[in-house]
């Protein structure tokens, strides 16, 4: 029987589809300065806090476009658009029913997202399934003081819920997030997109090729 101290789940990628809204819309606003942002690039943003990752589109811009773009112009341009789509995003294949289970089974259960609270509020609101995650820690939370790949976000959920994360098992679908619930000793569980190589996570993965696929008992 497989039964962990506790289970992290990151948000988007993992629980929710997400990931196509955040490309258009990190898309969309860096072409309005003129930057193409290719799959490679795209990829380096995933998993990670608004605020970095324009942060890095920033850097982009200034590099590629010789463009001086403050991050609060491209936030500007990018999140009527992310709030848009994002509003929209189903639920992951098997996402609900692996929340459920941990209810029936009693595992503690807490988010350790990337996303802002304002953000999840947004993004959950057509899922109330998820409320039964009440421990989160979002990527704006007062207590974090580094996002993923740092493992800020997964001590902290652990710390909130009581439970050592040696013990706890870490949901992810980026390389950022993997590296994050690695580093902070968590089994990690990975929902690997189609696209990503193996190759950029850690070693040690617990690869998923659904939620569905979990052998929780």
């Amino acid at each position: 029987m497989l039964r962990p101290a506790a289970c992290l789940f990151d948000l988007d990628g993992l629980l929710l589809d997400t990931e196509p809204s955040h490309a258009e819309a990190w898309s969309r606003a860096a072409a309005h300065f003129g930057l193409q942002l290719t799959p490679e690039r795209l990829l380096q943003l995933r998993g990670r806090r608004r605020l970095d990752c324009a942060q890095q589109v920033q850097t982009w811009i200034e590099a590629d476009c010789q463009l001086q773009v403050g991050c609060e112009a491209l936030l500007a341009r990018r999140q009527p658009i992310a709030e848009q789509l994002l509003a929209l995003a189903p639920a992951m294949p098997g996402a609900r029913a692996l929340v459920q289970r941990c209810q029936q089974l009693s595992i503690p259960m807490a988010m350790a997202t990337s996303s802002s609270r304002a953000a999840v509020a947004l993004k959950a609101a057509p899922h109330p399934w998820l409320a039964a995650i009440a421990v989160r820690v979002h990527g704006d939370d007062p207590e974090l003081r580094r996002g993923k790949p740092a493992p800020d976000v997964f001590l902290l959920a652990a710390r909130r819920l009581g439970v050592d994360p040696r013990a706890s098992w870490a949901f992810e679908d980026s390389p950022a997030g993997a590296q994050a619930a690695k580093a902070a000793g968590c089994q990690v569980h990975v929902l690997r997109p189609e696209g990503i190589a193996a190759g950029l996570y850690p070693a040690g993965m617990h690869w998923l090729s659904s939620l569905e696929d979990l052998p929780l008992g």
